[in-house]
């Protein structure tokens, strides 16, 4: 007998404390049609009331797309901990390393806490490891406009997939091996965050959307 494949869910989650991105409609829009596209169903929401390990347990990843702050609370927190605990999946974007500077689980989980940022430009970034599902169809070496941040509080341990040539822009201080994307498994779940995705013309790259949709079905164990 054949049973019906439950879709799979992702829930976006773009609630702002600080500063909020004008590119977030945009970014919601642009995981929504590439749900249409992958055959899985997206929910957005700004409402921290969500974050009930009840609700949770519909998803298979949590996005944060451009979150700013403190945006959970503690019980909102434990959570999402609990959630992440029992395999959940995260995918964290852009502001998402500007979120949480209280929580220090949230520092492992997303990997780095943003720092600062010089002005929007063009920058050359390094594809580190072509192998992995979000980076394996970029070009090596990748050109791109995008705001550039710098982190602190970088984690161990974390799988680098790209990484961005400070002499190729101004204003970085992360050195030699700056970060820029990367994945890793933390606390019985699968982490992916991309810096990548504070313009709206971001949302209409063909290589930066396949970068995104390749760390949202990395976290979603989508096997590939």
């Amino acid at each position: 007998s054949f049973t019906l494949k439950k879709t799979s869910r992702v829930l976006v989650f773009s609630l702002t404390k600080g500063y909020h991105h004008a590119s977030i409609p945009v970014g919601i829009a642009a995981i929504q049609k590439l749900g249409v596209e992958h055959q899985f169903e997206v929910d957005t929401t700004t409402d921290a009331a969500l974050f009930t390990v009840e609700n949770l347990k519909r998803y298979k990843a949590v996005i944060f797309l451009n979150t700013t702050g403190d945006v959970l609370n503690e019980a909102q927190q434990e959570s999402f901990a609990t959630y992440i605990r029992s395999g959940g999946g995260y995918v964290g974007v852009h502001a998402a390393s500007d979120t949480e500077y209280d929580w220090p689980w949230y520092n492992q989980l997303v990997g780095a806490y943003f720092k600062s940022h010089p002005k929007q430009q063009e920058a050359v970034l390094a594809v580190t490891d072509t192998t992995h599902i979000s980076t394996r169809h970029l070009p090596k070496i990748w050109k791109r406009w995008d705001e550039w941040y710098n982190f602190k509080s970088i984690q161990p341990g974390l799988h680098i997939l790209i990484t961005i040539d400070e002499k190729s822009y101004t204003g970085g201080e992360n050195g030699n091996s700056h970060p820029m994307a990367w994945y890793h498994e933390f606390d019985g779940g699968r982490v992916f965050y991309t810096e990548l995705g504070h313009t709206n013309e971001s949302y209409a790259d063909p290589l930066y959307l396949q970068h995104l949709l390749g760390g949202i079905r990395y976290a979603m164990k989508v096997r590939d």
